[in-house]
């Protein structure tokens, strides 16, 4: 009785620092992912997944509405309803964390989500895909926000240069991770990869890799690291030609 009581009391405390406040809402329908909002948000309260705006905790969302007048979409509101009290000092935490340069010191390793470029004028050039940096498997954290709920793209190095079709037929869409199995420490790499598919709902895994040998090896990691995590992300493997024809493998 005791121990039910006590589930009882913590309950009830959790329940009653909730309260009925000013909140952003976003309406998914109507928003393009463009990120202009995520910019906008000095609290760090908005994300871009799944290409479109979400809350990344209520008690981050301050209820101001300076986001409002940055979406082109119309796709924000201020609506009131049951919310975590807005928490000033775990929001400048949490913009700092995501701001701060990783253990390695160096600026290029800051997890950044990025905005496709719209595509150019000439029909015979398209914009950048990419919605993530860093790409390199070395240099990628995985609490990096890109990786939630995410599409995983596993190209080998090279496949960018002999595809030329590389951003529209796979980057589109996908978190992006690239390596080099002759070149990158495979235990390193089936360590990171296992941590990022344990740590966050990976929707399905794509792997490129170019037809020389040592490059085919990147189906072997990544299904070794997937075993390691559990994970049931179906995956899909391309090999990319040196002559830059696409083979689905089998």
């Amino acid at each position: 009785m005791r121990g039910f009581l006590n589930v009882q009391i913590a309950h009830r405390s959790t329940v009653d620092t909730m309260a009925v406040r000013k909140i952003i809402n976003i309406d998914e329908s109507k928003c393009n992912g463009c990120g202009k909002c995520v910019d906008a948000c000095a609290e760090g309260a908005i994300e871009i997944r799944d290409g479109k705006a979400r809350i990344v905790k209520d008690m981050f969302c301050d209820g101001f509405g300076a986001c409002l007048g940055e979406c082109p979409q119309g796709a924000l509101a201020i609506e009131e309803r049951e919310a975590d009290p807005f928490d000033e000092e775990a929001a400048k935490k949490h913009v700092e964390e995501s701001r701060a340069p990783t253990s390695c010191g160096c600026p290029s390793a800051v997890p950044i989500l990025l905005r496709p470029q719209v595509a150019a004028s000439t029909q015979t050039e398209g914009g950048s895909e990419l919605v993530n940096w860093p790409i390199q498997m070395s240099l990628v954290s995985p609490d990096a926000p890109y990786f939630r709920g995410a599409r995983l793209l596993l190209a080998g190095d090279c496949t960018a240069f002999a595809f030329a079709s590389m951003h529209p037929s796979f980057i589109k869409g996908r978190t992006t991770v690239i390596g080099c199995p002759k070149l990158d420490d495979n235990l390193e790499f089936v360590e990171k990869l296992s941590a990022i598919l344990s740590a966050n709902d990976i929707k399905d895994i794509t792997i490129v890799h170019m037809e020389v040998p040592c490059c085919g090896q990147l189906r072997r990691l990544v299904k070794d690291a997937s075993g390691r995590a559990g994970s049931s992300a179906v995956i899909n493997s391309y090999t990319i030609g040196r002559t830059g024809a696409l083979v689905k493998d089998q």
